[in-house]
């Protein structure tokens, strides 16, 4: 059996799903495949092509804590949660660059999930690996990855409603590609700020009610300059993100990339979760003739950017395709 997970980049909708905002992802042709072979023992073996390490968890498992290396973990999580007694073997290829920001282990945890015999509807797919990925990292992320890991149409973008947790596919303008390019540093989450920011877009609620609803008269009466600065991002990050997919169903570029370039600007000077290589990187792009927009993607703190560019510009990263949903194949 193989399973295929892609990994994800995201249009724009940053630092908002775990409020329940609004999110434009694209699930993209790099991702993350296992192939599983069963075994007689109440063992799980798993050996990587970017690790030297293996992974040999004994089931049942019960925290990430059993497992040895460190990326052992996820799969270390997915099992305790799955409650798996069946052991299997898995070889894992990947196409997705570590620490770039394209969701490299919301994809590995999905696919992992998918090998060890997960069975049932995609949100509780989605579901299951933050909660393994939480657990594995420490890190209180959103769902928007997973979301657009399992949810994805092909050939479309994904809006995402994650007060809802519905996912609606968007096609982008035609005669344009999306690329990534890797600012050469790599993100680290459990490492950063992220959590930091998150408790501040919670402390923000609990003073003035859910940022989804708020308007910036709402994010005015916030006393804190630094939680006025958060709250004044996802607010105005939110409406970004619905004026985005309509520009995309317009057919109109040139809008959707001038929301991509204000949302850098936002996360940057309002989110505090841009770095000078990002920021730089972004500048180049946007200064690249037939690049509409660029912008961070994913968290910050390093990783790549993103820019929607006319269809034949060379930009030296990942030109990237929107990809379907995670698979199992036979």
């Amino acid at each position: 059996m193989r399973v295929v997970a892609p990994g994800r980049v995201n249009l724009i909708g940053d630092h908002v799903d775990y409020v329940g905002g609004l999110v434009l992802p694209m699930a993209v042709d790099l991702g993350t495949t296992i192939d599983v072979t069963p075994s007689p023992d109440r063992v799980v073996e798993m050996v990587s092509d970017a690790e030297d390490e293996a992974v040999a968890l004994a089931l049942p498992v019960h925290s990430p804590d059993a497992a040895g290396p460190a990326w052992g973990r996820f799969v270390a999580a997915v099992l305790a949660e799955l409650g798996t007694t069946d052991g299997f073997r898995g070889a894992v290829t990947s196409t997705l660059p570590v620490g770039a920001g394209l969701s490299s282990s919301s994809s590995f945890t999905i696919a992992v999930a998918l090998a060890a015999g997960f069975d049932g509807p995609p949100l509780d797919l989605a579901r299951l690996a933050l909660r393994a990925e939480t657990a594995a990292t420490g890190v209180p992320g959103g769902l928007m990855d997973q979301l657009v890991i399992t949810h994805a149409v092909a050939g479309s973008a994904s809006l995402i409603d994650c007060r809802t947790d519905t996912v609606t596919p968007v096609a982008l303008p035609d005669g344009v590609a999306v690329h990534a390019v890797h600012s050469g540093v790599a993100r680290r989450l459990a490492g950063s700020e992220y959590a930091d920011r998150r408790a501040a877009c919670e402390l923000a609620e609990s003073l003035i009610g859910p940022l989804r609803d708020a308007d910036l008269d709402d994010v005015a009466r916030l006393d804190d300059p630094v939680l006025r600065a958060r709250a004044r991002h996802v607010v105005t990050e939110n409406a970004r993100v619905a004026a985005a997919a309509e520009a995309a169903a317009a057919g109109d570029p040139t809008e959707f990339g001038r929301l991509m370039d204000e949302s850098h600007a936002s996360l940057r000077d309002g989110f505090d979760v841009s770095i000078p290589e990002l920021d730089d990187l972004v500048a180049r792009l946007r200064a690249t003739p037939g690049v509409f927009g660029a912008r961070l993607t994913g968290a910050g703190f390093g990783g790549c950017a993103v820019a929607l560019a006319e269809d034949d510009v060379d930009l030296g990263g990942w030109r990237l395709a929107p990809a379907g949903a995670a698979t199992i194949l036979a």
